[in-house]
């Protein structure tokens, strides 16, 4: 019995001992986690960390050393070099979006200048202010030396040559000079009137009220296809189909002078110099045929620009012929009026004598009608 009631109270002892440790345990455990929790956000005073521990134990796991509590709040402060770091980041991005505006602004640009539809800057653009250009109709007047006019382009227009402005102003400009620009440097043709009026779209395009164009027949607008359809696109294919068929034509001519040449001995006695380019490397015959079709198509384009300046220079006259006149027209009026007037009156070449002997033509009115066709004879004598 002695045995069982030690063994019983040393259980107890240790079973009592055991429990102690563990509480002391969980409660260092509990303070340690709320001082690291208040510490990583703002620290507490002593007074509340160690009510938190409570009971016996705030002087076995109280912190020796006096308050650990921080006044200031650091959390608002940035740090100088990840401001830093971050500005310059922002500005790296700002000038990439940038750079790449840049970018579609020059290829857009590009595309619009070979034929594809891209909206461009002379698009988007406007005139001076927030007024955009401004759809007018036109005046044309005829410049002569007793009534010269002044002209945008070359100041003075040369006489003989029609002119044009927009309605109500007297900035004249000739009207070969005005179609030419537009055929060569369209962009330079608004600017001239400070880009106030619609010119391009008012004058010459195809759904505007005011086209002069709706003057020039049927021989202005296959003309004006000509050199508008797809940027000049008809033209070119016309003068490819002209060069095969001339190439066609004169192929009899052309395989006979190869033919005389083959046979040549002057020919074949170049064979040093000519023989080399035959049996040269792959790269250099691509080198070689790189070369002939650069000169080809500079050739081409030459072509092309003498004929296209030929087509332009025939618009400019037919504009000068058909576009009618609307300022000095009274006037060519009336002069019409007075011939008219003078050939409606019927004058009978009659003659009387005067006082002084000599022979006078006579009005109708100033004779009396005879019967007698005798008196009368064929040279309006009597």
């Amino acid at each position: 019995k002695k045995k069982k009631n030690m063994s019983s109270r040393l259980f107890l002892k240790t079973f009592l001992s055991m429990a102690y440790v563990l509480s002391c345990t969980r409660i260092g455990t509990g303070n340690a986690i709320t001082w690291g929790s208040s510490k990583a956000t703002s620290f507490q005073t002593d007074k509340s960390w160690m009510a938190a521990v409570g009971g016996s134990n705030n002087r076995l796991y109280s912190i020796r050393g006096g308050s650990t509590s921080i006044d200031e709040d650091n959390t608002n402060v940035v740090d100088p070099e990840e401001e830093k770091k971050r500005l310059a980041v922002r500005k790296w991005r700002t000038d990439q979006q940038n750079l790449m505006q840049l970018r579609s602004f020059v290829l857009s640009e590009v595309l619009a200048k070979r034929g594809i539809p891209m909206p461009t800057l002379l698009d988007v653009s406007t005139a001076e202010g927030d007024k955009p250009p401004e759809k007018v109709d036109w005046d044309c007047a005829l410049s002569t030396e007793e009534d010269s006019k002044s002209c945008l382009y070359s100041f003075d227009a040369e006489p003989n040559t029609k002119v044009v402005a927009p309605l109500g102003t007297d900035q004249w400009i000739t009207l070969t000079a005005l179609n030419r620009l537009r055929r060569t440097d369209p962009t330079k043709v608004e600017p001239m009137w400070h880009s106030q009026y619609s010119i391009l779209q008012s004058w010459f395009g195809d759904d505007s009220e005011y086209s002069i164009l709706q003057h020039v027949g049927l021989k202005g607008f296959l003309i004006t296809m000509l050199l508008d359809s797809a940027k000049g696109a008809l033209l070119k294919a016309l003068l490819v189909m002209g060069l095969l068929s001339a190439m066609v034509i004169v192929m009899p001519v052309l395989e006979f002078t190869f033919n005389r040449m083959l046979v040549s001995g002057q020919f074949w006695n170049q064979w040093p110099t000519w023989g080399r380019i035959v049996h040269a490397a792959l790269p250099l015959k691509l080198l070689i045929g790189q070369m002939v079709w650069k000169f080809m198509a500079s050739s081409f384009g030459a072509l092309e620009t003498k004929v296209r300046d030929y087509i332009v220079d025939l618009e400019c006259a037919m504009l000068e012929d058909s576009t009618p006149l609307t300022v000095g027209v009274e006037t060519a009026e009336d002069i019409t009026d007075e011939q008219g007037a003078w050939d409606d009156e019927e004058v009978v070449p009659t003659t009387e004598t005067d006082d002084d002997g000599e022979h006078a033509l006579m009005d109708e009115d100033d004779i009396d009608v005879y019967d007698d066709e005798d008196e009368y004879d064929s040279e309006g004598g009597w």
